[in-house]
C-alpha cells in the first residue's frame, strides 16, 4: 500500500465520497440513523477516506489547509476502535457538511500530481 502514488489515495478519497453521496443523496438523518446497512456502508467509506488520507503526503497535504487532515485521521482511528461509541451525528454531519469541501480539494489535489 505505501507504494501507491498521491494520485491512487485521492482517486480513492473521490470514489469513496461519489459512493457515499450515491448512497445517500435522498437519505434524512433518520434514515442513516435507522437503516444499519446505509450506516455501515458510510462508516467503511469513510473509514477508507481516512485511511488514504494518512498516505498523501504533508507537503501535498499542505496545498490545502482547509481541509481538517487530523481530523479526517482521526475519524478513521475512531471508526476502527471506538466504532461501538460513535453517535449517528457524526457520519451525518460529515456526509452533509464535509464532503463537498474535501472532494473539491481531492480534485484540486489531483490536478497538482503528474499522472502515473
Amino acid at each position: 500500500m505505501a507504494g501507491h502514488s498521491p494520485r491512487i489515495w485521492l482517486l480513492d478519497i473521490r470514489g469513496e465520497i461519489a459512493g457515499i453521496r450515491d448512497l445517500t443523496k435522498e437519505a434524512t438523518f433518520e434514515m442513516l440513523a435507522g437503516s444499519w446497512a446505509m450506516m455501515r456502508a458510510v462508516q467503511h467509506a469513510l473509514l477508507i477516506i481516512a485511511e488514504a488520507a494518512k498516505h498523501i503526503p504533508p507537503d501535498l497535504k499542505a496545498l490545502e489547509p482547509s481541509v481538517p487532515w487530523r481530523q479526517i485521521h482521526g475519524l478513521g482511528n475512531m471508526l476502527r476502535h471506538d466504532y461501538r461509541r460513535i453517535d449517528p451525528v457524526v457520519p451525518w454531519s460529515v456526509v452533509t457538511e464535509h464532503l463537498a469541501p474535501l472532494d473539491t480539494a481531492a480534485a484540486a489535489l489531483l490536478d497538482r500530481v503528474p499522472d502515473e
